[in-house]
């Protein structure tokens, strides 16, 4: 009756009409996800050729867990101040 091709296509067919909000949301993670991807490859290649740059050190605070405070940089910048 139906091949494996034509399955397919229904599938998809279907698959567009009753997902069609979450489409564009859906292709956007994925092409975030694809170019994550291809820059940890290129990282890895490049590692293994020798050939990365040195790695940074950023300089940070160290709160103790359990002190009670937030640092600076770590609040959200849209949060409310709580003045």
């Amino acid at each position: 009756m139906f091949g494996l091709s034509e399955l397919a296509i229904i599938l998809i067919v279907v698959i567009t009409v009753l997902a069609a909000k979450k489409l564009p949301e859906l292709a956007r993670s994925a092409g975030k996800s694809a170019r994550i991807l291809k820059a940890e490859a290129r990282a890895a290649r490049e590692e293994e050729a020798g050939t990365a740059p040195a790695p940074r050190v950023v300089q940070g605070e160290i709160v103790p867990p359990g002190s009670g405070t937030t640092p600076p940089a770590a609040r959200a910048s849209d949060a409310p101040d709580p003045r």
